[in-house]
């Protein structure tokens, strides 16, 4: 939710002093103009970002992006910007299926010698196998060892993830002992709130208290990113850049101070970097909705629900009895069947609506423009006219998140490409902050609701999901009729 120029300012007061970041959420909003306007906002800071090709843009063929980047344009990328290595590749099915397009990108960037990220939750054996021999060095969806360890067989490197929804330290931590030169830390992703609390140092801390060998958890979180990704970041040898943090003892890792190239960026827990004016760029083109386009008809006898998971990606498909009706179906609170709807934001169609358990409202809906990976809206509420008015919201500012209830609205106006606020990233975090704890007021138990819902239209990770165009099954990649 954050501009790259505001997210550096935060990031160095917790010891960040580079990134690896895929730009592919603004590019399935805006192309190739999203991935140059990161570049060129990063650059404005000191601050060492990375940015890879996005290789999946739209993520899927069963969604509606805002744009589409060919291997012609991620040829055209390697060739004429400082674009590191080919972002994360999460059309699985194609590179198991030798799909000509995939692999036509898998071969640029072989051609060009730039790392291949991977992005393959749940494959095991052979398919894991043939995903990795494809060419693909990293994957960072695993949420259990057992995964983890057949893709480190094959010559994969683990990154860890632990971000705001996504949590999977705690099965993957134990890998470290034996495998720290194939491991890494990341983040993927994190509201601005947790952010303000801190970054990979966390992750260091927990290991430590978890027994791991101090050296081990360095190499994970500080070398092998800078080897793996070949980053021009220093590494403590005559000759490298200075950059390098301070930290007060080798138990806490509280970091007292952070150099990027000899620059002093960060003290006692306070960011040196000053804030910049930051353009705004965006695309979203619908007017406002009414209610009655959310409505939901079935003549089955089941309903088929999403039910979502605490601390994880991957959601389980539900099968519940309704009585036929020819009456428009609502959210059912008894049993925590809530309405959730994908409205197309790049032009006017009609909305996608299906059903969802663990959200737990009991008033009101959110909703957010931050909906992975095409970013439409998606919205969950307890009726028609909730989520409507929540919808309109973020329509009449062109995309963000908010809550809304019977007597109150929240909004976190996000204008660069319906994903970004271009504010001071410290208040940004309190806004979400105070999102956040409205749609807990409302009756959500999600740790984190509002990342849980943008992952809710994400197709490529399974069981099932809704896309603008309709309820998708993530494990045979077709739509649910």
């Amino acid at each position: 939710m954050l501009v790259p120029s505001e997210f550096a300012r935060l990031a160095v007061v917790h010891g960040t002093v580079a990134t690896v970041s895929d730009p592919h959420e603004i590019a399935n909003v805006l192309g190739v103009e999203g991935i140059h306007y990161m570049i060129d906002n990063g650059r404005q800071v000191p601050f060492k970002f990375y940015f890879g090709a996005p290789s999946c843009v739209p993520a899927t063929i069963f969604e509606t992006a805002g744009a589409t980047i060919d291997p012609r344009q991620i040829e055209k990328l390697f060739d004429e910007t400082n674009i590191l290595y080919l972002a994360e590749m999460m059309n699985w099915p194609g590179v198991l299926q030798d799909d000509a397009e995939v692999m036509e990108k898998i071969a640029i960037a072989k051609k060009h010698r730039k790392p291949i990220d991977g992005h393959a939750p749940g494959l095991h054996g052979d398919m894991a196998k043939t995903y990795a021999q494809a060419g693909i060095s990293t994957d960072h969806e695993c949420f259990t060892a057992a995964e983890a360890q057949d893709k480190l067989k094959y010559g994969m490197k683990i990154l860890i993830r632990e971000g705001s929804a996504a949590k999977n330290f705690d099965a993957l931590h134990p890998l470290l002992h034996l495998h720290a030169d194939q491991m890494m830390f990341c983040s993927d992703d994190k509201h601005p709130d947790n952010l303000v609390e801190g970054h990979i140092n966390l992750l260091v801390k927990r290991a430590l208290r978890e027994g791991v060998d101090l050296f081990k958890i360095l190499k994970a979180a500080c070398i092998n990113p800078v080897e793996h990704y070949k980053l021009d970041v220093g590494l403590l040898k005559v000759g490298d850049a200075a950059d390098f943090i301070v930290v007060d003892d080798l138990t806490e890792f509280k970091v007292k101070q952070t150099y990027i190239a000899g620059e002093l960026v960060a003290e006692d827990g306070k960011t040196l970097i000053s804030k910049i004016e930051n353009k705004v760029i965006n695309n979203f083109n619908i007017q406002r909705k009414k209610p009655s386009d959310f409505a939901y008809f079935t003549d089955k006898t089941t309903l088929t629900v999403i039910e979502a998971l605490e601390g994880q990606l991957v959601t389980n498909r539900l099968e519940f009895d309704v009585q036929p009706t020819i009456e428009n179906i609502q959210s059912d609170l008894k049993r925590d069947l809530l309405k959730v709807v994908v409205v197309n934001r790049y032009k006017e169609a009609p909305a996608a609506v299906g059903f969802i358990k663990n959200f737990q409202l009991k008033e009101g809906a959110i909703a957010s423009s931050v909906a992975h990976d095409s970013h439409n809206i998606i919205a969950v509420g307890v009726d028609d006219d909730a989520i409507c008015k929540a919808v309109n919201l973020l329509v009449d500012v062109k995309g963000g998140i908010c809550a809304v209830d019977s007597s109150r609205k929240k909004l976190l106006a996000l204008p660069v490409a319906g994903l970004m606020s271009a504010d001071d990233g410290y208040e940004v975090a309190q806004q979400y902050a105070a999102i956040d704890k409205m749609a807990k007021e409302m009756g959500s138990t999600l740790d984190s609701p509002f990342m849980t819902l943008s992952f809710m239209a994400l197709l490529v990770i399974p069981t099932i999901k809704l896309s603008d165009l309709g309820l998708f099954n993530g494990e045979k990649f077709e739509f649910i009729t």
